[in-house]
């Protein structure tokens, strides 16, 4: 399928988090994974996160974030979650949420302090303008006070746009021109600069709206060499199925159990030919095996890579343990 290359390896692990389900209620226009409500309802298990644990400590990391998806749309799921990941002597640093399951102080209240009596301490709220085109700022300010009522702690992601958020009717949802009305028309074009966004995923046409876009032979001229980005370990993480996601790449995986290992080009030939020859290697396969050909021009090396990507697992039917899980091709 792809030609051999040089095998390379994750050996450590340094910081990182696990996925419990990529099912959400919204359908960010920044999110890495494609998260939204079309994915299927598939959680976490016992097990799956017990292999996960014990091979991130054996890495030498001894603490994680949990995040999705929404984890809160499975309260059940979650609570077990907390409870593994202590029964470990894993540090759980902070569960992620959108609040988007916020139906009342009293429910708020009921199910995090249930948490916290499993050992939930911290939980990132994110508050951004891509999550308040799904969800109403209300629920967002009812999570935050049933934090305070639980003695949670309260990790605001990000806090600087509280205040412009609030600026809205908090009843309701707010497009993106919505702010650039309010806040200028290049507010879109300045968040990045303002609250760590990934450019992969959905992030890759909405913001190639915003900065445009190159030539295909000119990004593969302009990217010589190696990704050697695949084996940056300092913002891991893996999925709920076992899925470890190579570089924060979305739709690539290597198995947890295969994590401190030599990658063979035999097992993971997709993945090393990336980290060998890049995306020039990567697109020539593509092309002389596949026949792929490029539809439009690319934000970026990683908007082609997973362009190519989409078109091997939709189009031409690829199924590759490296290409995982289909959900993200379908969703982004």
């Amino acid at each position: 399928m792809f030609r051999r290359q040089r095998e390379f390896a994750i050996k450590r692990l340094s910081s990182g988090g696990v996925i419990t389900n990529y099912y959400c209620t919204s359908a960010c226009g920044h999110c890495l994974y494609g998260c939204s409500p079309q994915w299927k309802k598939d959680y976490i298990d016992r097990e799956t996160l017990g292999k996960i644990l014990q091979k991130i400590k054996s890495l030498g990391c001894n603490s994680i974030h949990v995040g999705g998806g929404e984890p809160f749309l499975n309260p059940d799921g979650l609570k077990m979650v907390v409870e593994v990941v202590r029964s470990y002597g894993v540090h759980l640093e902070y569960v992620e949420t959108n609040s988007s399951w916020f139906n009342g102080r009293g429910s708020a209240i009921e199910i995090l302090s249930s948490l916290r009596e499993s050992g939930l301490s911290t939980l990132l709220i994110s508050m951004s303008p891509f999550h308040n085109e799904h969800i109403p700022f209300y629920r967002v300010k009812g999570v935050i006070e049933a934090c305070r009522e639980t003695d949670i702690n309260i990790f605001p992601w990000i806090s600087e746009f509280y205040s412009e958020i609030d600026a809205f009717d908090d009843r309701a949802t707010h497009a993106l021109p919505e702010y650039e009305e309010k806040y200028g028309g290049n507010y879109l074009s300045r968040l990045p600069s303002r609250y760590w966004i990934h450019f992969g995923g959905r992030a890759l046409k909405t913001f190639a709206e915003v900065y445009g876009t190159k030539n295909c032979r000119d990004i593969i001229s302009a990217n010589k060499g190696g990704c050697k980005e695949l084996l940056d370990v300092s913002h891991f993480h893996l999925d709920l199925y076992g899925n470890y996601i190579p570089g924060l790449c979305s739709g690539l995986a290597i198995r947890c159990d295969d994590l401190g290992s030599n990658l063979s080009p035999e097992d993971y030939p997709l993945l090393t030919t990336l980290y060998g020859e890049g995306i020039a290697g990567f697109f020539d396969i593509a092309t002389t095996d596949y026949g792929f050909q490029p539809s439009k021009d690319y934000l970026s090396k990683c908007d082609l890579c997973f362009d190519v990507r989409r078109y091997l697992v939709l189009e031409k039917n690829v199924e590759s343990p490296e290409l995982q899980p289909k959900g993200i091709y379908e969703n982004v």
